[in-house]
């Protein structure tokens, strides 16, 4: 009988990690080696899936679960736990849960759902010791995507305004004590100004259903599509990007966000 292909892959693991026979890189890793590239692989995991890029998509999951699949390779091997406990783990979680789909709850609303839903999450927090309304929330996320959290967080307990118009409004407050800090020159004050901008603008993202971190990729991709179209114009030009005035780029710009826009 031939093997599961998750058991070909532990089998594969478990051959690398090898005192004797495994790969010297492999071997010399540990867990804090081992994050950087399992953030790096969930990145592209989103980038596929933000593309539609399905084959891209498959592979990357495959990346992301050989990062799994290490670090409980590393666990195991101290005794701690090993992959069959991560996933019996993930597995109690959801059914645990679910009492909706495995069990005999009924909710009667969706917002019912995700009431009890956050409930059991702080539940499972205080079980833990974890009982302050921000406790839990990783320090390593992105920084957008933590203060989108903290944000959520602070909101169940009354902190946060009552309308999107009151996170708006924030956002020009912000915006003006940046503009006092740029006149000051002090460069600490206008750092702690661009940080509470960038906070406020994730309340806002809250308030409208964005996610601030999906919506600055999207910009960031937005921005290098358009960047390489002007790049190319300009090559089929005859000219360099060094030599224009910025009247001409910025016409160039022009033209770039047009033709994509088009495509």
């Amino acid at each position: 009988m031939s093997q599961k292909p998750i058991e070909r892959l532990l089998g594969i693991m478990a051959r690398l990690r090898d005192p004797e026979r495994g790969c010297p890189w492999d071997r010399a890793q540990d867990f804090r080696s081992i994050v950087p590239h399992t953030i790096e692989e969930a990145y592209e995991v989103a980038e596929a899936a933000e593309r539609d890029e399905l084959v891209a998509m498959r592979d990357e999951l495959g990346d992301l679960l050989f990062q799994v699949v290490f670090l409980a390779r590393l666990a195991e091997e101290r005794g701690a736990f090993d992959f069959d406990a991560v996933a019996t783990a993930i597995a109690d979680k959801l059914e645990r849960r679910h009492p909706h789909v495995f069990g005999d709850v009924a909710f009667g609303s969706a917002a019912a759902q995700t009431a009890a839903w956050e409930t059991q999450k702080a539940d499972e927090r205080a079980d833990r010791g974890l009982d302050g309304a921000l406790d839990g929330v990783p320090a390593a996320l992105p920084a957008l995507t933590r203060a989108l959290k903290l944000g959520k967080r602070a909101a169940r307990v009354g902190f946060d305004w009552p309308a999107l118009a009151g996170a708006r409004e924030k956002i020009d407050e912000e915006v003006g004590e940046l503009d006092e800090a740029l006149q000051r020159g002090d460069a600490a004050d206008i750092e702690h100004e661009i940080g509470d901008v960038l906070t406020a603008t994730a309340n806002l993202a809250r308030h409208a259903g964005v996610d601030p971190e999906q919506a600055l990729r999207a910009a960031n991709r937005r921005f290098e599509d358009r960047f390489r179209e002007v790049e190319a114009a300009v090559a089929r030009d005859e000219r360099a990007l060094g030599e224009l005035t910025l009247d001409e780029l910025e016409r160039y710009w022009q033209q770039a966000k047009k033709a994509l826009e088009q495509d």
